[in-house]
């Protein structure tokens, strides 16, 4: 994966996710062998996050080989407290999203296959 041509526009694009979906309070982008790259959070734990959600999505990749359903989309974790949806982009990175009990899943879930494919060419440097 080539570096963002703009680091600058991809955090701009994680807080416009961030503005337009209820309940959203965190993302980032991250490389699927966990490394973060950009983020739009407060959480001092963000590289954990990074870290966690690649070895997440690599578990749902498997599984989803495994069982000859295809390539993952994204998943998502309900919590007690909230969620943490998170979704390939292209091979090499993934967009995780965390959100309160009050995320709007049904929103972020319309506006995840744009915002997956808008992150892949903003991290190729092709927006």
């Amino acid at each position: 994966m080539k570096p963002p041509t703009s680091s600058t526009a991809v955090v701009t694009e994680l807080q416009a996710l961030r503005e337009r979906i209820v309940g959203v309070t965190d993302s980032i982008i991250a490389t699927t062998d966990g490394l973060l790259v950009a983020s739009d959070t407060g959480s001092a734990d963000q590289e954990s996050l990074a870290a966690l959600c690649a070895a997440g999505l690599a578990l749902g990749t498997r599984t989803a080989a495994h069982m000859g359903l295809g390539g993952l989309r994204d998943s998502v974790i309900r919590a007690a407290g909230g969620h943490v949806v998170f979704a390939a982009i292209g091979e090499h990175a993934l967009l995780a999203v965390v959100g309160d009990e009050g995320l709007d899943l049904a929103t972020l879930r319309r506006d995840l296959p744009g915002t997956v494919e808008l992150f892949g060419k903003l991290l190729a440097g092709d927006a």
